[in-house]
């Protein structure tokens, strides 16, 4: 008898220097459950729950700095004390077999007067508010505040925030890093046209733009290799007022900056918004011309489900598929899609809540039990 096989999404791959034994990727997902800005030990089981031997991790999106906030109870890691709060969570996941990259991130405009220090003005590219998005499951309803206009001798220090918590990231034992340049965050707020409207040489023309975008690439990967650094990217999204007019230029312009870097690991990017078709939900399939421009690994986000996803990996279209709700609802998500067997449905109530067990690690496994 002809040996089954192997469905794609539990094919191996190679990862430049690391060995992922599946393509099923656990997304980044803002959980709000690290109180006072320090990752808490209830996320070491969180995230052990979803490992797998060789399978890969990406965190929750986490502050690279005191003015980077914009959701409650989201991580850090610009201090020692988060450092060492990550460690013995990333000790959990590595023990499991499974590789880690943390995610760093500044939400720029996308916070309130609240979340910064002394009360101030969150910084963007802009001056302009966002106004609010009833489709956003998480901000309907708030008033961002009207941010402050960074000014162009600020930027470095800004880029360097980015700097230090990579090399944090490093330290605390993450095997690499994932640049947040996607949904309307600070990247974001430069690189599209909707929201960037300076007339220095960080605005105006696509390059100058994506500049501080890539100066804040350029400072991670020198300061802990390209072999250890990824990126989110979502050039198609207008998630947060952040929309370009020409999202191929960018997503086009922005892998090339990333080939220039040499092993550079991995982009990820996020399909364009999914479209009604007979009734049911399309993925689009909006990101071929930028996986075939790209050196590296590409990974693909954007509802998937284990259908779609073994498709894509089978047509080569993404080396790998990160899979964020159902990931959250499954803890055992690969095994589950090996079987076959039914998933759990998610609570989309719990998302953003702070308790430290529901909605967060009483998800069952499919034996029935909670904890691995």
């Amino acid at each position: 008898m002809a040996a089954k096989e192997a469905m794609p999404l539990l094919t191996p791959h190679k990862l430049g220097r690391f060995d992922l034994s599946h393509r099923v990727v656990l997304a980044p997902l803002t959980r709000c459950r690290s109180y006072g800005s320090v990752p808490q030990p209830h996320a070491a089981l969180y995230y052990s729950q979803r490992a797998t031997k060789g399978g890969l991790l990406i965190t929750e999106a986490t502050d690279v700095s005191v003015t980077a906030k914009g959701y409650p109870e989201t991580p850090g890691i610009w201090t020692q004390e988060q450092v060492e709060a990550w460690k013995p969570i990333v000790d959990a996941v590595h023990r499991k077999g499974a590789l880690f990259f943390c995610q760093i991130w500044h939400v720029g405009r996308v916070s309130t007067n609240d979340y910064q220090p002394d009360g101030k003005a969150p910084i963007s590219s802009t001056d302009k508010q966002i106004t609010p998005d009833p489709r956003n499951s998480y901000s309907s309803g708030i008033a961002y505040s009207k941010p402050r206009r960074l000014q162009i001798e600020e930027i470095p220090a800004i880029v360097d925030d980015f700097r230090r918590a990579a090399r944090n990231a490093i330290e605390a034992g993450f095997d690499g890093v994932e640049i947040h340049g996607a949904h309307g965050y600070l990247l974001e707020q430069f690189m599209k046209d909707s929201s960037n409207d300076r007339t220095d040489e960080y605005g105006g023309s696509l390059e100058n733009r994506c500049r501080f975008a890539v100066e804040v690439i350029d400072a991670i990967v020198r300061e802990v290799g390209a072999d250890r650094v990824g990126i989110r990217l979502s050039p198609f999204v207008d998630y947060m007022d952040c929309y370009d007019s020409d999202p191929h230029a960018l997503g086009t312009y922005m892998v090339q900056q990333l080939n220039k870097h040499q092993g550079f690991l991995y982009c990820h990017m996020v399909e364009p918004r999914m479209a009604i078709v007979d009734g049911r939900r399309q993925i689009p399939h909006g990101l071929l011309p930028f996986r075939k421009a790209f050196n590296g690994t590409f990974i693909a986000a954007g509802g998937y489900d284990r259908d779609e996803g073994n498709k894509v990996i089978a047509n080569e279209y993404a080396d790998l598929v990160a899979y964020g709700r159902l990931f959250l609802a499954n803890p055992d998500l690969p095994k589950r899609f090996e079987l076959g067997a039914p998933l759990n449905e998610y609570d989309r109530t719990t998302f953003y809540t702070q308790d430290p067990v529901v909605g967060y690690t009483d998800y069952p496994f499919l034996d029935s039990s909670i904890a691995e």
